[in-house]
């Protein structure tokens, strides 16, 4: 062969080598990336799917905190939200197992559930009057302070006063604080509306004074058109306004998962008080909560957060047992409960206790 011959061959089989080694090449990465994406799907698979109810409320964040900060995949649980538009719809989902997870207040139609077979568990809290975070402000119209028409809670009497619904834990609220001043429950006329419409009916003067929570109630001050004149936790310290709720069928059948849920949350609520400081979102952790509060929430200026008294949440997920039976004793007195139910009945604290073993006491973030 000469030498141009065995130039052009030599050059012919560098060709094919490279070509042969890019294919080789192309079809390694291919391999890699399905072994990859095998591997990542295998992964996913193997996730614990877990359904939790949520009706877009700040009370809601610590579910949000969990899902961005990766809590949950930590524990390996794959989370799928059911939003509601209030927490009213969870009970049935709950009972019957079609939702694992929910949340809401511990009112007079909770009991009432579990009372006709129900089966739903009181697992940790999800919102309470934690010292100066009382989201429960009992609110007066400031045309009847300035009047000299309200003075004290005694002034109340005879007046028109809005809650949020009937059986709720404002009740025992308003109750705790008039009769003090010698005035009865049932010498208050109650209106039942939404949050927003307080707002509105202050405004108008269609009530006299309201039981309102944030950031309603923030927007009814500033407004000009009524005074804050006590919040919850300075009447019920510690006072439970909503808790998480497992259905039995997660409690009981999926223990595991239910236990490693736990975790999650509570490290979420933890993340949570972090953001807590001097009765608002001040703390270290603030603009990291607002943040997510505005991206899950129909709420979407952080200033709003910012300006407003954030619920409190117990960082160890304990839930206040004695104002849940002041509630319900309230409530019965007031007949608004059907048959026999107990707060015993209904609360499960071995999964909070169990992550709180594991997690060790809650420390706040420097400031």
């Amino acid at each position: 062969m000469s030498g141009c011959g065995i130039h052009r061959s030599m050059a012919l089989l560098n060709q094919v080598t490279r070509e042969d080694a890019m294919r080789v090449i192309r079809l390694s990465a291919c391999v890699a990336l399905g072994l990859i994406g095998g591997a990542l799907g295998a992964a996913r698979a193997q996730l614990a799917e877990v359904s939790v109810g949520t009706a877009a409320s700040i009370s809601d964040v610590p579910i949000y905190i969990a899902q961005s900060k990766g809590y949950f995949q930590e524990e390996g649980i794959n989370v799928k939200t059911v939003e509601f538009s209030s927490a009213t719809y969870m009970v049935a989902p709950l009972g019957a197992g079609q939702l694992d997870v929910g949340g809401g207040a511990p009112s007079a139609g909770l009991y009432n559930a579990v009372a006709r077979g129900i089966k739903l568990k009181t697992v940790a809290d999800k919102a309470s009057s934690q010292p100066g975070y009382g989201v429960n402000q009992i609110l007066v119209r400031k045309d009847l302070i300035d009047s000299g028409r309200y003075k004290t809670p005694k002034d109340l009497k005879g007046m028109k006063l809005a809650l949020a619904g009937t059986g709720v834990s404002s009740m025992t609220t308003l109750n705790d604080t008039i009769t003090p001043f010698g005035v009865k429950y049932s010498e208050v006329e109650i209106l039942d509306m939404a949050f927003p419409q307080h707002v509105v009916a202050l405004r108008n003067k269609a009530i006299d004074a309201s039981i309102t929570t944030d950031p309603s109630a923030t927007v009814a001050i500033k407004e000009g058109v009524a005074v804050k004149i006590i919040t919850d936790d300075q009447v019920i310290p510690k006072h439970q306004i909503a808790v998480l709720l497992y259905s039995e069928e997660f409690a009981l059948k999926r223990p595991d998962v239910a236990k490693r849920f736990m975790r999650a949350y509570l490290k979420a609520v933890r993340f949570y008080n972090g953001a807590l400081a001097d009765s608002r979102f001040a703390g270290p952790n603030a603009d990291e909560v607002i943040g997510i509060l505005t991206r899950a929430t129909p709420i979407k200026d952080a200033a709003v957060f910012k300006a407003i008294t954030p619920n409190g949440c117990d960082p160890d997920g304990r839930v206040d047992v004695p104002s849940l039976k002041k509630d319900l004793d309230f409530y019965r007195e007031q007949g608004l409960i059907n048959g026999t139910v107990t707060v015993d009945q209904v609360l499960d604290p071995s999964f909070a206790q169990a992550a709180l073993n594991e997690l060790g006491p809650y420390r706040a973030p420097s400031r």
